[in-house]
């Protein structure tokens, strides 16, 4: 072989080579991108390892199904904790815009959530989770026979309403309203689960609750539906808030109570799909 020919050889041979690397970099560059997606994949999976104490200020007729879904999301996230204050939302929403600590507030009424809203301690926009609708709590047995809204007018009858700055109190007031009724109660209360602790404690014959309370009271008071409820729903939003101090954490127990998951403990808890 000449001179020429075996230049031209070791030349191709080269270039060869050359092309070689340049398709294993290529091949490289493709499988990093594999990888990069791969670990945008773990990354997402290792942000999935949430830390921290989310603080949530929820309306106290959440208490039942909330706690359930707190200790779902402690087993389901090991090294998070997710602690509560319940009450009326309007008591926790003046909280807040007082500057108590929390991460998370869910009202049960659109209303109450305005409030937090407007002093600009919300993040993002509040989202309805739920509904939930009105029921006459009764002694055991509902020893007094009471099966309407009407009845509990009956001036023999000690009924307790919620105060009418809670949600619950301005639902009832408005289902009275509606049906040209005046009822006149032995008390107002601060939150609905004070007003059907009264019925529990036979301190009054009937209170205006949810259905969810009533539910979760089992065998301790007798429910009464009645059809002035429908106009008197109640909506539930739940956000987050601007001062959170665990964000990932709030951010995921939000997406657990908006799941299907979450949806699931609470319908079974009586309350209505948003």
């Amino acid at each position: 072989m000449t001179r020429t020919a075996r230049r031209n050889r070791r030349t191709l041979q080269v270039a060869g080579a050359g092309a070689a690397a340049l398709l294993a970099l290529s091949a490289c560059s493709s499988s990093g991108s594999g990888s990069s997606s791969t670990m945008s994949d773990s990354s997402a999976s290792a942000s999935d390892k949430l830390s921290g104490t989310v603080t949530v200020f929820a309306a106290a007729s959440l208490k039942e199904s909330f706690t359930t879904l707190g200790k779902q999301f402690e087993r389901a996230h090991p090294g998070t904790k997710v602690t509560f204050s319940f009450g009326g939302s309007d008591s926790l929403a003046a909280s807040i815009t007082g500057g108590a600590p929390a991460d998370v507030f869910a009202s049960a009424s659109p209303k109450t959530m305005k409030i937090v809203t407007d002093a600009g301690d919300a993040s993002g926009t509040p989202a309805t989770f739920v509904r939930n609708q009105l029921e006459i709590a009764t002694l055991p047995g509902n020893p007094d026979k009471v099966a309407s809204l009407k009845d509990l007018t009956n001036p023999d009858l000690k009924v307790v309403l919620c105060d009418k700055e809670v949600p619950c109190g301005a639902a009832a007031q408005k289902a009275l309203d509606a049906s040209r009724l005046k009822l006149t109660p032995v008390s107002y209360e601060q939150d609905v689960k004070a007003a059907l602790t009264k019925v529990e404690l036979k301190e009054a014959d009937a209170a205006v609750v949810y259905k969810t309370d009533v539910h979760a009271a089992g065998d301790k008071v007798g429910g009464v539906e009645f059809p002035e409820s429908a106009d008197a729903v109640n909506d539930y939003p739940i956000t987050l808030l601007k001062d959170a101090r665990h964000t990932d954490t709030a951010k995921a127990f939000i997406a657990l109570v908006r799941s299907a998951e979450g949806q699931k403990v609470l319908t079974e808890a009586g309350f209505l799909k948003p």
